[in-house]
């Protein structure tokens, strides 16, 4: 039985036709959650620099967002080791809208502070997409794991193109509501997260993870300790659960301190918003649309080798940054396209590598707290992007990033070892 007393159906000829309605469900709700998810990246930073008056602190809103996705990464975690993937996404997709929907107030009362409450709820959103990659791989045959992870990264790509792409008409519609354009994608993605938690609520039956603790014979309730005690365990047990952590984090710090001061660094050339989201879109593209191909790449040749390659394109993705004038140029057209691309890489590998050595017993232990390490490193990275930029400039922030693809080229030869 489930934690709702609903039967779970875990019989061996029947694991196959759950993992497919599982697959299913999980594009459904990426693509209609990941435009809420990414609507308001390309004026995230624009509206905490018109609310704080600083350009310093205009990256505070991406900031705390990314704090927020690390701090529910770790409680969804632990709610799912409990009650199940479907109540800890459903509940993740929640909490994003109502920091989607603080995020339009605080823009309309003036409120910084307020902004950075909806901005830390918001990342709720992005800790229950991160969380979805992985239920796709708790029924999924080990050769086939990269490329079921990969089919969930992919589906983002419909939404997370199209969202800030809709930043222009959220504008207008906001405007038509009386409140500042750079609210509308906020309110547009509320609705959004809505639809994707009533997704996961209503279909997400039977809980995958559920199906696979009966499958392997373990019993429903929690494990005994703490969460973090499990996992710590389960890393001390297994270096390369370490090194797999270590290589996502880094890769995601990088991407995201980067593609935060973009849109800053491009208005500043006088390209106008539409450029700008079109430009976020292009990044998106190449975080996502290639997942598939990355995902089977993974599965023919091997995780560590994948995570490295993503290092690579990294590299180039920040020499082409580094050399970008501000406003619209083919440098940074084609520097946040690989830079999405490299990130596509390190993360599917890096992921598909914490699925693959994570214990059954505390698979969302480790996967929460994996999560967490990615988000704390990218808020660092986004925190310390502005200073930076106000320093060094953007190209001085891209050549700064250079050193955490040192720790993805690391972290790669280490797992590769350690797998050898």
């Amino acid at each position: 039985m489930s934690p709702s007393g609903a039967p779970v159906a875990a019989h061996a000829h029947d694991v196959v036709a759950i993992q497919r309605r599982t697959l299913r469900v999980l594009v459904l709700a990426q693509m209609v959650g990941a435009s809420g998810m990414t609507i308001g990246i390309a004026t995230a930073s624009l509206l905490a620099r018109d609310l704080s008056g600083s350009e310093t602190q205009a990256g505070l809103a991406q900031t705390f967002q990314v704090l927020g996705a690390a701090a529910a990464s770790f409680l969804l975690g632990r709610l799912m080791g409990s009650c199940g993937r479907r109540v800890g996404l459903a509940t993740g997709y929640l909490i994003g809208a109502a920091g989607a929907a603080l995020a339009v107030v605080a823009g309309a009362v003036g409120s910084m502070a307020l902004l950075l409450v909806g901005a830390t709820l918001l990342g709720a959103t992005s800790a229950a997409n991160y969380g979805s990659r992985y239920t796709a791989t708790d029924l999924s045959p080990v050769l086939q794991r990269g490329r079921a992870l990969s089919v969930v990264v992919w589906a983002t790509t419909v939404g997370a193109v199209a969202g800030p792409n809709l930043t222009g008409p959220a504008g207008a519609l906001a405007r038509w509501l009386g409140v500042p354009a750079l609210t509308g994608p906020f309110a547009v993605g509320a609705l959004a997260m809505l639809a994707s938690a009533l997704v996961i609520a209503l279909l997400l039956r039977p809980d995958p993870l559920l199906v696979a603790r009966e499958v392997a014979g373990t019993h429903l309730d929690p494990p005994s300790g703490t969460s973090w005690g499990r996992a710590e365990h389960a890393v001390r047990t297994c270096p390369g659960l370490g090194y797999a952590i270590a290589g996502v984090a880094a890769a995601h710090a990088a991407m995201v301190a980067v593609m935060v001061m973009t849109p800053l660094h491009m208005e500043h050339g006088g390209a106008e918003l539409r450029v700008i989201g079109f430009v976020i879109s292009v990044h998106v593209l190449g975080m996502f649309a290639f997942a598939p191909v990355v995902g089977w790449l993974c599965d023919r040749y091997g995780r560590s080798p994948v995570l490295g390659s993503g290092g690579v394109v990294l590299l180039v993705s920040l020499l082409l940054a580094h050399a970008s004038p501000e406003g619209s140029s083919w440098q940074i057209f084609v520097g946040l396209f690989l830079l999405g691309l490299g990130w596509s890489l390190a993360t599917v590998a890096g992921s598909t590598l914490i699925a693959d050595l994570a214990p059954l017993e505390a698979r969302t232990d480790v996967q929460g707290v994996a999560d967490m390490t990615m988000n704390l490193s990218a808020a660092v990275g986004a925190g310390l992007a502005g200073l930076i930029v106000a320093v060094a400039g953007y190209g001085g922030l891209a050549f700064a990033a250079v050193a955490l693809v040192a720790v993805v080229f690391v972290a790669a030869r280490g797992a590769g070892k350690v797998a050898a």
